[in-house]
């Protein structure tokens, strides 16, 4: 498959019930990042905010995986994550169950928060 070059080109390319999946998902991100642009990163989707990677998404063959791109807001929610696979900057989850639009929420504004702060510490 070649490197999508859009989000749309790269969700066109899914299965049906990840493409479901992750179009739940970007749709709760710009919900709770409305001034997030959209990229393609790393060949996955992904939001960018104030220029630099917010978070991104992705579909694999037996799981979706969402990236908040930080161990600390990872850390932070690890009790609302319990249900999920999570690893340093990865939370899986079944595309049959997306992820809960409060902890999407939650997440997503966490990781405006961090890059704030960043930006704020230069």
């Amino acid at each position: 498959m070649a490197a999508p070059t859009s989000v749309d080109d790269y969700l066109a390319a899914l299965p049906e019930e990840s493409r479901a999946a992750l179009e739940k998902l970007r749709k709760r991100i710009k919900a709770a990042a409305p001034e997030a642009t959209e990229t393609i990163s790393y060949q996955m989707p992904a939001f960018r905010d104030h220029g630099r990677l917010l978070v991104s998404y992705a579909a694999f063959k037996d799981h979706c995986s969402f990236f908040p791109m930080s161990t600390k807001v990872i850390d932070a929610h690890r009790e609302e994550l319990k249900p999920y696979y999570t690893r340093k900057g990865t939370i899986r989850f079944p595309a049959d169950k997306p992820l809960p639009a409060a902890l999407v929420k939650k997440l997503v504004k966490a990781r405006i928060e961090e890059n704030a702060a960043r930006a704020l510490s230069r």
